[in-house]
């Protein structure tokens, strides 16, 4: 497995107004974007080529990962997951690759993922967990087939959680329909029908679902992902800086109190601010008290 696809098109409305900004996949986790973690994570597993779809605010890749074979397929409309995945059927050469969400924040070992999808010879391996808020995997005593999808099949409402991670081959894109939009649900149904859609449960690892401001707080709060405060920040004298993520270029002046918060790269909280579980995106200066808001 020398080749991934990394979902970046979709508008990241969960996550608004971070992704009225940047597409999701480069909204900064500990002072990177995030598609820059998944590509290390893939280059630690041997993947060398990718593959990142583009839509919404297109013209913000243009400086991304110069130094990784990168080639970006731009979709004026929006295609979906699986109209995404056929819109790069020639790119992959025939070969299999791994599918990432572009959301998704993983120390999984995806090793066994891609073992597991070499030895099962299936059109598609998804990866998933045990544990997890939105079971809607269903599967089979042994636990290597996928035997329903949220109920769709009439077995099962779910019992695992589906990562966002899987492996494909050559075989399922030829089953995606051409120039359609449209979900690779469908399809990953069609073959749990079949006996067909293959599973990995993998519970080791960090798993984090990043879509929306709660757990991308969170994020910060819980990772240790390098320094919280980036060396290029500026902190004032008698400033309060707890369980805060501050970026490159971000001052915070002396006398400000920011609190279980992150400010992004040039970010400038002023010394009247007081800040708790704030996201500092915009580039504005920020004064005043806020809490839980987007500034």
């Amino acid at each position: 497995m020398t080749q991934a696809f990394i979902l970046g098109a979709g508008l990241g409305t969960r996550l608004r107004p971070l992704t009225d900004l940047l597409p999701k996949p480069l909204v900064p986790l500990f002072h990177r974007p995030l598609a820059e973690w998944t590509i290390d994570a893939c280059k630690k597993e041997g993947i060398h080529r990718f593959a990142i779809n583009t839509h919404h605010l297109p013209e913000a890749w243009e400086n991304f990962s110069e130094e990784n074979d990168v080639t970006f397929f731009h979709e004026p409309v929006l295609l979906e997951t699986g109209g995404g995945l056929k819109n790069i059927e020639s790119w992959t050469e025939g070969n299999p690759l791994l599918v990432h969400n572009g959301d998704i924040f993983s120390s999984l070992p995806l090793h066994k993922l891609i073992a597991a999808h070499q030895a099962s010879g299936l059109p598609v391996t998804l990866a998933v967990r045990t544990v997890g808020t939105a079971r809607h995997i269903a599967l089979n005593h042994i636990g290597d087939r996928v035997t329903d999808i949220r109920g769709m099949l009439g077995k099962s409402d779910g019992t695992h959680v589906f990562t966002g991670i899987y492996c494909v081959s050559k075989v399922f894109l030829e089953m995606l329909p051409k120039d359609e939009k449209v979900s690779v649900i469908p399809a990953f149904v069609q073959l749990a029908k079949e006996g067909k859609l293959g599973a990995i449960v993998i519970d080791g690892g960090v798993w984090l679902d990043l879509g929306e401001r709660d757990s991308y707080l969170e994020a910060h709060r819980d990772l240790n992902l390098g320094p919280a405060i980036h060396p290029d920040a500026i902190i004032g004298e008698g400033a309060v800086v707890d369980g805060s993520v501050v970026g490159p270029g971000a001052v915070i002046e002396a006398g400000a109190r920011v609190v279980d918060s992150v400010v992004w790269a040039n970010g400038r909280v002023l010394a009247d601010a007081d800040l708790t579980r704030c996201i500092v995106c915009s580039g504005n200066p920020v004064s005043g008290t806020h809490l839980n808001e987007d500034l």
